[in-house]
């Protein structure tokens, strides 16, 4: 990245991290996947139950192998040869996991975090359950309000995962929402992360590139 844009968006990142911590969260900033695994190294501890979001981010960023490594109890929604039954369970399991990884559509420079999910599973755990919840993301997912949160939603995440997941819905051609109504849709539960009144629940790790959509 060029040296004065890398400027501008280290500044970006402490001002969302400085608004976060005015909504009992925490932010943390990383240059790399090696100081990322070793901060979450030193934040979950042995033996913890952990559980994940649907995230590209997590895969791109080698966490969910990392996870795989660990000494944690994994309840694992893409290990191998995984039912439809017995991913409802680990959905469900999810709400009594010591951590929870996952990353966000969006987070405003006020320090909200907007996501919105197809089955709702990520948005319920991020809100409730969980005892720890760890959102990693880059900088590329920070916008200015809730406002510019739903326009990168409908403008680039929900088209870019309706592709890859090939569910055929009208963006997946468009490149853009139209409030479908399709079977294959993916945005159906919505969710604001204003304030959290446990201020050691929910870490936000900023990690320098582009990660996810």
């Amino acid at each position: 990245m060029d040296q004065h844009l890398k400027k501008v968006t280290e500044s970006r990142i402490k001002r969302t991290i400085l608004n976060l911590a005015k909504n009992n969260m925490n932010g943390y900033h990383v240059a790399n996947t090696k100081e990322l695994k070793n901060l979450l190294a030193n934040l979950v501890p042995e033996n913890a139950s952990v559980a994940v979001g649907g995230s590209m981010t997590l895969f791109e960023t080698g966490i969910i192998d990392w996870i795989r490594e660990q000494p944690y109890h994994f309840f694992d929604r893409y290990a191998e040869g995984i039912t439809p039954a017995e991913l409802k369970q680990v959905h469900r399991n999810a709400f009594s996991a010591n951590a929870y990884f996952c990353s966000s559509n969006a987070i405003t420079e006020r320090g909200e975090l907007y996501n919105v999910d197809g089955s709702g599973n990520r948005v319920a755990a991020i809100s409730y359950g969980p005892d720890k919840v760890f959102i990693i993301l880059s900088a590329n997912k920070i916008v200015k309000n809730i406002e510019e949160a739903v326009t990168r939603n409908r403008e680039i995440s929900a088209p870019a995962n309706n592709v890859r997941l090939n569910t055929g819905t009208p963006c997946t051609f468009t490149g853009s929402c139209s409030d479908c109504r399709s079977e294959g849709r993916i945005c159906c539960s919505y969710s604001i992360i204003a304030h959290q009144r446990d201020k050691d629940r929910i870490h936000v790790i900023f990690i320098d590139g582009q990660y996810g959509y």
